[in-house]
């Protein structure tokens, strides 16, 4: 059976490191996530939780145009939260714990959020917290990802098309001469 977000209770607290607008390099920065079990809640709401899962997500901004991150209320479609940070064991209602992730070099350039799921003992879904707000507009930042482009490779890409070009018109010159001396 499919888990639907729109059933999961919102839970945990999460917030992390990165200011509103921040903007965090891949491969580079530090993203500290702190998370809780929110107070206001009945006692014992928190007894089926066994693991919290983090998880990258993308902002709306980021996802215009790309239905490869698409949002889907089916948690077995959503394409939202596709980059996992960690898992960890929770530890109980009562206290506070954090973790420190270092952007992955594979992290595409685009807007995110930090999302975390509570986990039953059989890895399903079973509640939920973010550091945005429902519509995902509030407290988002930035990744920059890497390009795979330097300033050497575009140097190299240039010498080599003159070098190319420059050879493509000695062909003709040299191939025009020996035609004109065939006939």
């Amino acid at each position: 059976m499919a888990v639907l977000f729109s059933s999961l209770p919102k839970t945990i607290v999460v917030t992390a490191s990165p200011d509103p607008g921040q903007v965090l390099h891949a491969g580079e920065d530090r993203i500290t996530v702190r998370w809780s079990l929110n107070r206001s809640l009945p006692v014992g709401v928190d007894s089926g939780y066994e693991m919290v899962k983090f998880l990258l997500c993308y902002a709306p901004a980021s996802q215009i145009d790309r239905g490869w991150r698409k949002t889907y209320d089916s948690l077995k479609k959503d394409k939202t939260c596709q980059f996992k940070m960690t898992t960890e064991a929770y530890g109980g209602g009562g206290a506070e714990y954090s973790y420190a992730y270092t952007v992955e070099r594979s992290i595409p350039t685009a807007t995110y959020f930090v999302r975390a799921y509570a986990l039953n003992a059989d890895g399903t879904q079973v509640g939920y917290g973010q550091t945005t707000d429902d519509g995902k507009r509030a407290n988002l930042f930035e990744v920059v990802g890497i390009s795979g482009r330097h300033a050497s490779l575009d140097v190299a890409a240039g010498c080599f098309s003159a070098v190319s070009v420059g050879a493509l018109v000695i062909f003709f010159f040299v191939g025009g001469e020996e035609e004109v001396k065939k006939k």
